[in-house]
């Protein structure tokens, strides 16, 4: 089990973007922070979701 926005998930062994493309999240809109440490997008599809991480996935608003 890792943690996402405080939730637990089974999503060890997933690729980031493989979890990413089971979600509602806009990739274009959203930044993840795992462990501590952005996850640059360009690295999604070789992040590899291990037991123990911690991701916090937050989505960008604009406004005026």
């Amino acid at each position: 089990m890792i943690q996402i926005n405080g939730q637990a998930v089974n999503a060890a062994g997933k690729t980031l973007s493989a979890y990413l493309a089971e979600t509602a999240f806009d990739l274009a809109h959203i930044a993840v922070e795992r462990n501590g440490e952005i996850v640059p997008k360009k690295q999604y599809d070789q992040t590899i979701l291990v037991e123990g991480d911690v991701l916090e996935i937050v989505g960008f608003v604009g406004g005026g």
